[in-house]
C-alpha cells in the first residue's frame, strides 16, 4: 500500500523502520538485558522471586544438562508442556542460549492432541509439568519421546509447594530440580546462533484438523521485539515495569509482550499459574504494584465481574494490552470506569510472532480498532483476486515483514497457500483501512472460531466426532457467547438407527479435546447444507 495514513499517528521519535538485525539472536538481546539489570527481579510466582543473574546461572544449568547430559544438539526439538511457572522462563532461556527449538504446548492438551504435536514436531524431549503427565502416559509408547523432565509448582522458588504427582506409568524421569542440579556439575558450550536458525515451533490449526507449527526464528521474534518496545517508546520506562502475566506462556503473546519484550527493558514478570481462579487473581493483583496488565476481552470482563477487584490501587497501572480476539467497546468503557485506562487493542497471529498492529491510545481514547502496522510492516487488503481493495473497501489482511514466520514446519504446500506471488502472508481477516488510518477487522475469510482468545478449528472438532460411533457426519461454527465471546455450537446428523444423545458427544469430546474447544451447543440435523461438490455450506448453518 503506497498510501499509509496510518504513519500519522506515530509516536514521536518512533521509527518507521526497524533492523532486525540489530542483534545476531534472541539469546544476544537476553545477555545484554541480563547484564544490565542483574539482581533486580526478573520473575515472580507465588511469591518468590528470579532476578536476571538467577535466570542466568539456572537457565546456563539446564542448557548444560540438555546439552552435556542429553545429548541435545542446535535445532533439535524441546518441548514444554506447562502453565506459568518459574521453570517455564527458567527452561525457555535455556533453550534459547543452546540453541534448540522450543515446542510450545497447552498443558490442557487431550491425549490426542498432545500425541500429534510431538510427534509433529519430532522431538524426544520434554518439560512437562507435574499435572499433565498423566496425558503424556497415555501416549508416550506412540511418540519419539526419551527424555522427560517433570516441573513441579515450587521449582526455582517456594519449594514448600504442593504439586500433583507424577504419574507413575512414566518411567526414567528426572524432575526439573535434579536436572539443574546435575546441570550446575557440567560445563556449557556456547553455541553460535544466527538470525535464521529456528527459535520456536508455534502450533495453529491446520486445514486437515490437525495443527500445524508456525516456525518462528531468532531473526522473527529480535525484530518483533523491537517493533513492540520502540512503538510504545517512553511508555516503556526501563527498570520500572511490573508486568501481570495471566495469559499462558505457551500462547505467543503473552511469550513475546509480556517475556521477553519486558525482559528486554528490565521489567519484572509476575506470573499468574491459574487466571481461572479469579478470586485468587484478584487477590494477587491487590498486593502488586503493577503497571502493565495483557489480556484476552474475556479476561478483562471476568475481573471487572470479580468482588474485590474495583478496591484494587491501579495508581501505577499504566497499560492494558488486548488482543486474541476483538475487545468490545462496552469493557473497555467500563474498564476505565474502574482502572482509568481503556484498553489498548492490537492484532496478531502465532505465524506473525505475532504482534502485526497495535493502538497507540491510552486513557481517553478506544478506537474500536486494531490499530496502526508495527515498524517495517507492509500491510495490503487485497480482494479474492489478490488485488488491492480502495480504502473504506473490506479485503483480506496481507501482511510482510520481518517478524513473518519462516513458514509451516514441514508443510511447504500449506506455506505456499498462505503466501501471495510478491511475499505477502494472508491472514484469513478481513479488514478495512479507516478514513482515520487505522485498519478494523470486519470478518473472517476462515471458518475460525475464537473462544476466550483461542482459535477452534472447525475441521479440527468435526474429524473429531466423525470417529465416534453413531455419528455420520458433522459441522460445527462459531456462535456468540456472553461468557466466552464465542463458543462453538455443532450440527450432527446420526447413523441410522444410532441412539446417541448430546451428553454423549460432550464427553467424546472431553476425551479428545482441550476443553475450550468442546462444543457448547449440540443439535441434531436430519441433513447438512452442502454445495454442488459437496462442500458443507457453514455460511447456512449460521444462518
Amino acid at each position: 500500500m503506497t498510501d499509509k495514513p496510518w504513519i500519522k499517528h506515530y509516536k514521536a521519535g518512533v521509527p518507521h523502520v526497524i533492523n532486525a538485525d540489530a542483534y545476531p539472536s534472541t539469546w544476544a538481546m537476553s545477555q545484554e538485558a541480563i547484564a544490565k539489570y542483574g539482581d533486580a527481579p526478573a520473575f515472580s510466582n507465588f511469591g518468590a522471586d528470579l532476578s536476571f543473574a538467577d535466570i542466568d546461572r539456572l537457565s546456563g544449568n539446564l542448557a548444560a544438562y540438555l546439552q552435556g547430559h542429553l545429548g541435545l544438539k542446535k535445532g533439535d526439538r524441546v518441548a514444554i508442556m506447562s502453565p506459568n511457572v518459574l521453570a517455564f522462563p527458567v527452561t525457555l532461556f535455556a533453550n534459547m542460549r543452546a540453541g534448540l527449538v522450543q515446542v510450545n504446548v497447552n498443558p490442557l492438551y487431550t491425549a490426542r492432541e498432545l500425541q500429534h504435536q510431538l510427534n509433529d514436531a519430532d522431538t524426544d524431549t520434554i518439560v512437562i509439568f507435574s499435572g499433565s503427565t498423566p496425558v503424556l502416559a497415555e501416549i508416550i509408547s506412540n511418540t519419539r519421546i526419551k527424555n522427560v523432565i517433570v516441573a513441579n509448582l515450587g521449582d526455582c522458588g517456594n519449594s514448600a509447594l504442593p504439586s500433583p504427582p507424577t504419574d507413575e506409568r512414566l518411567s526414567n524421569v528426572v524432575t526439573f530440580s535434579e536436572a539443574l542440579a546435575a546441570g550446575e556439575k557440567l560445563s556449557f558450550t556456547p553455541v553460535d546462533i544466527s538470525g535464521e536458525d529456528l527459535l520456536f515451533l508455534q502450533y495453529t490449526g491446520g486445514t486437515t484438523g490437525l495443527s500445524k507449527g508456525a516456525a518462528l526464528t531468532h531473526r522473527n521474534l529480535v525484530a518483533n521485539i523491537l517493533q513492540f518496545t520502540l512503538s510504545l517508546g517512553a511508555d516503556i520506562r526501563e527498570r520500572e515495569e511490573v508486568v501481570i502475566t495471566a495469559l499462558p506462556l505457551y500462547h505467543i503473546f503473552a511469550l513475546m509482550v509480556n517475556c521477553l519484550s519486558y525482559f528486554t527493558k528490565g521489567g519484572r514478570n509476575i506470573l499468574i499459574t491459574n487466571p481461572r481462579d479469579m478470586p485468587g487473581f484478584v487477590k494477587e493483583l491487590a498486593t502488586s504494584k503493577f503497571s502493565v496488565l495483557t489480556g484476552v476481552n474475556t479476561l478483562f470482563n471476568g475481573l471487572l465481574h470479580t468482588p474485590g477487584f474495583s478496591e484494587i490501587d491501579f495508581s501505577t497501572f499504566r497499560l492494558a494490552g488486548g488482543g486474541g480476539t476483538a475487545i468490545q467497546a462496552a469493557i473497555s468503557n467500563k474498564w476505565r470506569e474502574v482502572t482509568g485506562l481503556h484498553i489498548t487493542e492490537g492484532y496478531g497471529l502465532s505465524e506473525t510472532s505475532p504482534v502485526v498492529t497495535f493502538n497507540v491510545a491510552g486513557r481517553d481514547e478506544f478506537t474500536a480498532t486494531i490499530g496502526i502496522p508495527m515498524p517495517s510492516t507492509e500491510i495490503s487488503l487485497r480482494d479474492a483476486d489478490g488485488v488491492e481493495v480502495a480504502m473504506g473497501e473490506p479485503g483480506e489482511l496481507c501482511v510482510k515483514g520481518p517478524q513473518v514466520m519462516q513458514g509451516y514446519w514441514r508443510k511447504p504446500e500449506e506455506t505456499a497457500a498462505v503466501t501471495t506471488a510478491d511475499g505477502y502472508f494472508c491472514t484469513g481477516d478481513i479488514a478495512i483501512l479507516t478514513e482515520e488510518g487505522r485498519f478494523k477487522i470486519v470478518d473472517r475469510k476462515k471458518d475460525m472460531v475464537v473462544v476466550s482468545g483461542f482459535n477452534v478449528y472447525p475441521n479440527e472438532v468435526e474429524a473429531v466426532v466423525a470417529n465416534m460411533e453413531g455419528v455420520l457426519e458433522a459441522a460445527c461454527i462459531g456462535v456468540p457467547d456472553a461468557r466466552t465471546d464465542e463458543a462453538v455450537k455443532l450440527f450432527v446428523v446420526k447413523k441410522p438407527d444410532a441412539d446417541i444423545t448430546s451428553d454423549d458427544i460432550v464427553a467424546f469430546c472431553r476425551e479428545n479435546l482441550t476443553a475450550y474447544k468442546v462444543p457448547r451447543q449440540i443439535v441434531f440435523i436430519d441433513e447438512l447444507p452442502k454445495s454442488p461438490v459437496g462442500k458443507i455450506l457453514r455460511r447456512e448453518l449460521r444462518d
